[in-house]
């Protein structure tokens, strides 16, 4: 999460040799309170990236930014079935993959449409918008739900990954994990990065 370019080149700096993979929130102060990634930023090429997208007007963001990234995932909260729909061919017409993402009380039901057209399905374990929300464990039970619908789909599992909650994750039948704050608010990230692995391994 950065809100302009010298934060967000901070965080490069910081987590450059942590990981190959960037996962980064965009925020609109609507969908959700916070605003991130409200500014012309640019990259480093040290890493491959996520744009999470907790936006009402995901599309416009698509067709400014979209080239800038590899992975894009949005909420269908906010759209139409239409508009879903049409935002994914979009998203994959520019060759980038993508993903639907649902808050903690979104219901994997209203998804189930979706689900083989999409590579990822990012499932919230916090109230998005800001870092260290309190982990909600009964999000998880949305995992078999939907590998239930698409056993292929990847799931993300975002928000209050730690050594003990990216274990249950695993547990859940998660395959990707997202970890903010514990890794970024840290002094040696790298080390942070080891004992998240070293709790999935240990399994």
């Amino acid at each position: 999460m950065a809100k302009n370019q010298k934060e967000l080149d901070q965080f490069l700096r910081k987590l450059k040799g942590t990981a190959k993979e960037l996962h980064f929130d965009v925020t609109d102060g609507k969908f959700v309170h916070s605003k991130y990634f409200r500014f012309d930023f640019r990259l480093s090429e040290e890493f491959s990236y996520n744009a999470h997208l907790l936006i009402k007007n995901p599309r416009r963001w698509v067709e400014k930014y979209g080239n800038k990234v590899d992975t894009i995932i949005f909420h269908p909260e906010p759209l139409k079935k239409d508009e879903i729909i049409s935002l994914i061919k979009k998203i994959k017409n520019k060759k980038k993959k993508v993903g639907l993402a649902l808050k903690p009380e979104t219901r994997v039901k209203s998804v189930e449409n979706y689900l083989n057209l999409v590579d990822y399905l990012l499932v919230l374990t916090v109230h998005p918008g800001f870092y260290g929300g309190k982990f909600l464990s009964a999000s998880l039970k949305k995992i078999k739900e939907i590998k239930k619908i698409n056993p292929k789909v990847k799931v993300i599992v975002d928000g209050g990954m730690a050594p003990d909650t990216i274990k249950l994750a695993k547990k859940a039948g998660a395959d990707l994990f997202v970890s903010g704050s514990y890794v970024t608010t840290a002094e040696k990230p790298k080390e942070r990065i080891r004992t998240l692995v070293s709790a999935i391994k240990g399994l």
